[in-house]
Formats: C-alpha cells, structure tokens, sequence
C-alpha cells in the first residue's frame, strides 16, 4: 500500500514537471492566438511546439519592420511655439520667424542754444531723429533633404533699420557627413566675434556691443565645422571672399582677393554637472589681403570700416574721398585698402543657473595707403605712404534671470510661468549690464612724413572719434516662449569728432539712447 502510493506520487509528480515544462509555450501559444493546446493533446513534440513558436515570433517582427516603415514614410507636421515643421522620413521643412519693432530715442542731441544749429544737425554735425522702425523682418526657412544635406535661407525684409532693401541675410547648404564633420557653403556669418555669432533674437541688449563692429559681419565662402570629444571642442575653418568690419560681404568679390577664418571654442565641463558646467572659452580669427586701389575710393564700402555706437550712429572713418592738387595745395588719393588684414578675438561665456556673463576682446590690423599729388600736380600721385593700423574693443556683460530661470547663450528658453491675461503667471524677467570701449589707433590722427613729403592724416580728428567708452542697462521680460520685451538705456562718452581743430579737437559729445524693441520669434 505503501509502494502503491509512492509510485502514484512518482507519476503525479512527473506528469507536473511536463507540464511545467510545456507551459509557457502553451501560454505563449494561446497568447498568438495559435491552436497549440489542440496540437499537443495529437501527441505534437515539444521541437514542434518550438518551430511553430518561431514562425510566429517572426511574422510579428515582420509586421512590426513593416508597420515602422510605413510610419517613416509618412508625413507628419507639427505647430507650436518653435515654429512649423513638416517632415516625411529624412526629408523635413522648419518654417521659422523674428520680427523687431523698436522705438529709438536719442537723449539730449539738440542745443537750441547755439545759432548754427538748425533741426537736422547738432553741435557736433550728427543728429538722428527718434523713430519707430522695424529692425528684423526675418522669415527663415531651414531643413534636410535626406540624411546628408541641410539647408537655411533667410531674407531680410526690414534692410537695415535705416530704409535699406530687403536683402539675404543667411544663404548655406549643409553637407552632414559626421557631426565632427559638417562642410557649410554659402553666405554665413564670419567665425570671429562671439556676440556677432549669437542669433539677434537672443541679445541680451537690443543691439550688439563695439567688438562685433570690428568683426566681419556675413561673408560668402565655405566652412568646415564640428563638433568634437563628446561636444566639448567646437571648430570652424574657413575659406571666405572677405569683408570689411562690421559689414556684409558685397555680391561680388570685387579684388579677387580671398580671407582664412578660424574659430576654436572649449567647453570643457559641458557633460558634467557641476560649478564650471556653463563655462565656455575660445578665439575666433581671420587673415587675408584687400587690394582697393588708388583709384577706386567708390568701393570703400567693400574694404573699409565705419565704426558704430550701440545707438547705430557711425562715429568714425577713414578719410576717403580723394581730393585733386591745385596751385597752392597738395591733393590726395584718400585711404584706400592695400595688404593684409588680420583679426583675433579671445572670448568667453559662463552661464550657471540665473546667472550670465559674456565677454570678449577683439583686435582689427589692416594695411592701408595713401598717395600724395603735389601743389599744382591734378590728381595724379607721385609718392605713396603705406600704414598698419590696429584698432581694438572690447566688452564685459552680465546678466541675472529675477524669476529663477536658466540663464544660457539663446537667452531664457521658456518661462516658468509665461504671462497669462487674467491668471498667475507674468513671464520671465532678466537685468542686464554692459560696459564695453572702441579704441582707434593713434597713428590714424597724425601726418606722416615720409621720403621728405607729408601725408594728410588717414582719419580727421575734427570729426571722427579716437575713443568711445560705452555703458548699458537693459530689462528683458519674457512674455511667454515668443514673445519678449526689452528696454535699455546706453550711453557712451567719446574723445575727439566734436570739433576744434586737427591739432586741438573737441570732444563729440555724450550719446544718451532709450531704445525699446517689442519681439516675436517662433
């Protein structure tokens, strides 16, 4: 009786191991649906159950290789506060916008007080009126096509504040081949200043400081850019037509003659949370030759600078315009562009929680030559002095978001709370201050006495500036994601370009702007 229970407990206790080892095909099975447990009870081997098991698992991966190429064949679009897109696979459409409307008053520029004084001009010979203007009308229109080729185009149609047409501001192909690798052709911005390289919707200030006045503004060439160590070394090399500071590259290049530019930015701590996470460091550069001609002054444009406050008023020049010998004066060619011309700016950003800075310096040498024509000689030169000048800026901004958002180098992202018409939020608000200066090279002032004849001087003292030294406050309130207020207050105090003689100028006086710009950018 005993034996007889043991081997009925033996075959209980088989008859569940098989079934404990058939169960999960069985569940898997009766999960797809299969009519496994009617093959089993036929006397179906395990191996069979497997097999079939297999089949199955395969014709699902294959209805779900299928159903994912359908959802990449398909098209998708998408509105919400960065913009339009529409994308089909690899191939995508962003629609994209920034519009400025600002409002510009110039403090203190009419002195009633002094009788040569009409409505059009001031003390110093310059007066600008208040106004309201649009300063960016920029639709953007970025995308790929395919795996390999990215592309961004942007019109200008505000021109440039002043009622110039509307024009190209951006104009590339992107060839991707890595993201340490990507070779960029077309009209792009120059790889030297680091406030030029900053989108004008995320300015902290309503407009940039003095280096990005020494700094080649758009050119046409083509880049090598990347990114590389885990995106912690950022390069741009280079191969551009070339342009003056602080100007776009004309259509042409019109001296056949080519610039190098090159850009190399740490950021050593990007992947590592921490104190220095927000730090970045680097310097951008350029090299090249500008051969003008003497005789080609109606080009300036094309090879000079002109040098602008943050209030957009130009406060220096060389002097260009030649001027024919008569019988009791000597005549000149004017300066014109004729050798090298190099560039180098150090620059900085640290962003941590609220809190930004921003700062850089820039240096500008650029060969440039004169000819002299002799008392009674027309307008043809017999002597020629060449001059290497070096004009330097630099500039120191702080920043602090008042509502606890993430201050960063595309300014705040998002508010925590955007501005809602009867409800709790208010957006996001943000202080900043500036101090920056513009120092002209001396020798731009003084005559030149070269091989026994004296040169006029390359700049006129009497109205072109030596120095400016140049303070800003600003408010920045983030409305929502969109939309932005700003509010600033400059002022800069100038040495010489008021005035007086070549020998004793007078002092251009202080420059006092309240500019306003409401924003949308999407």
């Amino acid at each position: 009786m005993q034996h007889h229970n043991t081997t009925g407990n033996s075959g209980l206790v088989a008859l569940r191991l098989g079934a404990q080892a058939i169960a999960p095909s069985l569940l898997i099975a009766a999960f797809l649906g299969a009519p496994i447990a009617a093959t089993a009870a036929e006397g179906a081997s395990i191996e069979d159950l497997d097999q079939r098991i297999k089949i199955l698992e395969r014709q699902l991966e294959i209805q779900k290789e299928e159903s994912e190429a359908k959802a990449k064949d398909a098209t998708s679009s998408k509105i919400d506060e960065k913009g339009v897109s529409i994308k089909k696979g690899d191939f995508e459409l962003k629609i994209k916008g920034l519009v400025q409307a600002d409002v510009r008053t110039y403090v203190d520029d009419y002195n009633p007080a002094n009788a040569a004084e009409t409505a059009t001009t001031n003390r110093n010979g310059l007066y600008s009126n208040d106004t309201v203007t649009f300063r960016r009308i920029r639709p953007t229109f970025e995308g790929t096509f395919g795996k390999l080729l990215g592309f961004r185009l942007t019109p200008e149609f505000a021109g440039n504040g002043s009622g110039d047409a509307a024009s190209i501001v951006d104009a590339y192909l992107d060839l991707k081949f890595h993201p340490a690798a990507t070779l960029r052709a077309g009209k792009v911005k120059g790889p030297v200043a680091l406030e030029r390289l900053q989108s004008g919707g995320a300015l902290a200030f309503v407009e940039r400081g003095f280096p990005t006045e020494l700094a080649p503004n758009r050119d046409l060439g083509i880049q090598l850019q990347g990114d590389l160590f885990a995106s912690t070394v950022n390069y741009t090399l280079g191969y551009y037509n070339g342009t003056a500071d602080g100007r776009d590259v004309s259509g042409n290049d019109v001296d056949n003659r080519k610039e190098v530019g090159a850009r190399l930015f740490f950021e050593p701590f990007k992947n590592d949370p921490g104190f220095f996470q927000g730090l970045g460091f680097g310097v951008g550069s350029s090299f090249g030759t500008k051969d003008q001609g003497a005789f080609n002054a109606g080009a300036a444009n094309s090879f000079l600078p002109r040098y602008r406050t943050p209030g957009q008023l130009q406060v220096f020049s060389y002097t260009t315009a030649a001027t024919a010998a008569t019988g009791a004066a000597a005549g000149t060619t004017g300066v014109y562009a004729d050798g090298d011309h190099t560039r180098i700016s150090p620059q900085l950003y640290y962003y941590r929680n609220s809190f930004g800075l921003l700062s850089e310096y820039i240096s500008s040498e650029q060969e440039l030559t004169q000819g002299f024509v002799p008392i009674g000689g027309g307008s043809t030169p017999t002597a020629f002095t060449r001059q290497k000048l070096k004009n330097e800026a630099w500039q120191v901004a702080v920043s602090y978001v008042l509502t606890g958002e993430d201050a960063s180098f595309r300014g705040v992202v998002k508010p925590t709370a955007p501005f809602t018409i009867g409800g709790p939020g208010w957006g996001a608000f943000e202080v900043a201050a500036r101090f920056g200066k513009l120092e002209i090279d001396k020798d731009a002032f003084d005559t030149v006495d070269d091989g026994g004849v004296t040169f006029a001087r390359f700049a006129n003292p009497v109205t072109q500036v030596s120095e400016a030294e140049s303070w800003t406050l600003g408010v920045n309130w983030y409305l929502t994601s969109n939309l932005k207020a700003v509010l600033n207050y400059s002022q800069v105090e100038f040495e010489g370009g008021g005035g007086g003689t070549a020998e004793a100028p007078e002092d251009r006086e202080d420059e006092k702007t309240v500019f306003g710009r409401l924003q949308l950018s999407f």
